[in-house]
């Protein structure tokens, strides 16, 4: 089925928007995206008017965990079952936000690509990396339970697998590719809303990251590290990895490394704003780290944004319901919040589009552009968001969405 987009203005992904633009959509690929004065006649289609047409969204990090607070222990006291259902409201509002493409690093979205792939529910095109990998004590443990508890949480499909030693390490890597997992996610540094370990900590020793990404390698998937400590930053790009997330404590040297390595910074604003936004939902130590990091993070994203480090949106968003913070269909704002820090909008929607792909390594496809041949990942929007960037964070602007082809908005 021929469908066509004609709008005042067309923003690619990558490159210049183009002034009367046409997108041209045959089944699931795009096979026209330009200037109207070049698109092919298409009496045929179906045709649709707008202001602005851009490719569908990427969230290059987030969760699909079906959490209704921000407290990490509640994941093994809810049946998976009953998280699972929330989540499938949860798809449904991120393609309302234009959320068309997840790269999901950690969480239980691996079950939930293939229930939308069968058609079963709707949802955007997930790429998921499974279970999180930590050490016993780190970023992805939940220190206040036996081990014990969360060791068997982790084997019985839980999101959460702890692993120590190369061989260990290795083993958990590669249960997550017999899950089809499309990356593999480490905790490589402390966190925030976990209880004892501190942000800046390494975590996974280098001969751990380097038996991980080797594993990893071997199956063409990347390996992404939760850092926000430099020591563990440095430690990942000598073992390889490509995707930096947060990346709270960037300076210049590791800014130059990861922009040498051609490793990606996965920005995650959101989370820390809408945390800050709303401290009187974690507990004390979480706030406390919160508010410890959260200026740093930005500063951080500004560094390696000078020294040319390519960066990707990503929100870590990973809770359920639309009146929750940092909840599936808030996914928008991680745009306008990379403009405040210093990006310009049209760098902001590369980030949020083009290169989102680039995060899975040889596993990206064809996605986040208007190009022939391009997944039909496609929105339309009623505003221009290179004059109001606001705009894509406000799903009621976002007036058509296309997925696969597929309208679904």
């Amino acid at each position: 089925m021929l469908q066509r987009i004609e709008a005042d203005q067309l923003i690619p992904g990558r490159g210049n928007p183009v002034p009367n633009g046409v997108v041209v959509l045959d089944g699931e690929t795009i096979s026209y995206a330009g200037p109207a004065d070049g698109a092919p006649d298409t009496p045929q289609a179906e045709t649709v008017r707008a202001r602005t047409v851009m490719p569908g969204l990427w969230d290059a990090h987030g969760h699909f965990m079906g959490l209704r607070s921000a407290d990490l222990t509640l994941l093994p006291q809810e049946p998976i079952a009953l998280r699972a259902a929330r989540i499938t409201t949860d798809l449904r509002n991120a393609l309302e936000a234009g959320v068309t493409s997840v790269r999901e690093v950690g969480g239980l979205g691996i079950h939930m690509a293939r229930a939308i792939a069968e058609g079963t529910i709707q949802g955007p095109s997930i790429y998921a990396a499974g279970t999180t990998l930590s050490t016993t004590g780190g970023h992805a443990d939940l220190h206040s339970f036996p081990t014990s508890w969360v060791e068997d949480f982790g084997h019985a499909g839980g999101e959460l697998r702890l692993c120590d030693g190369p061989a260990e390490c290795a083993r958990a890597a590669r249960e997550q590719l017999r899950k089809n997992a499309k990356l593999i996610k480490v905790c490589a540094s402390g966190g925030v809303l976990s209880e004892v370990d501190h942000p800046v900590h390494q975590q996974f020793t280098d001969a751990e990251l380097r038996a991980i990404v080797e594993v990893a390698g071997m199956a063409d998937r990347i390996v992404a590290a939760h850092c926000h400590g430099k020591p563990g930053i440095m430690a990942s790009l000598r073992a390889g990895v490509k995707t930096i997330e947060h990346g709270t404590y960037i300076d210049e040297e590791a800014a130059v490394a990861m922009r040498e390595s051609g490793a990606i910074l996965v920005t995650t604003r959101t989370i820390f704003q809408e945390l800050l936004d709303n401290g009187h939902m974690l507990p004390p130590y979480a706030l406390k780290k919160l508010q410890a990091t959260a200026g740093r993070h930005a500063e951080a994203i500004a560094i390696a944004r000078e020294q040319g480090v390519t960066i990707a949106a990503g929100t870590d968003v990973a809770l359920s319901g639309k009146e929750m913070p940092d909840s599936w269909g808030r996914n928008g704002r991680e745009l306008s919040l990379l403009v405040k820090i210093g990006l310009t909008p049209l760098e902001a929607i590369e980030s949020g589009t083009a290169l989102g792909p680039a995060t899975l390594g040889p596993q990206a496809p064809l996605s986040g552009q208007l190009v022939e041949g391009y997944d039909a990942d496609v929105l339309i929007l009623d505003e221009d968001p290179l004059t109001d960037i606001e705009v894509l964070a406000q799903p009621e602007h976002i007036t058509g969405v296309w997925k696969a082809g597929l309208r679904v908005k």
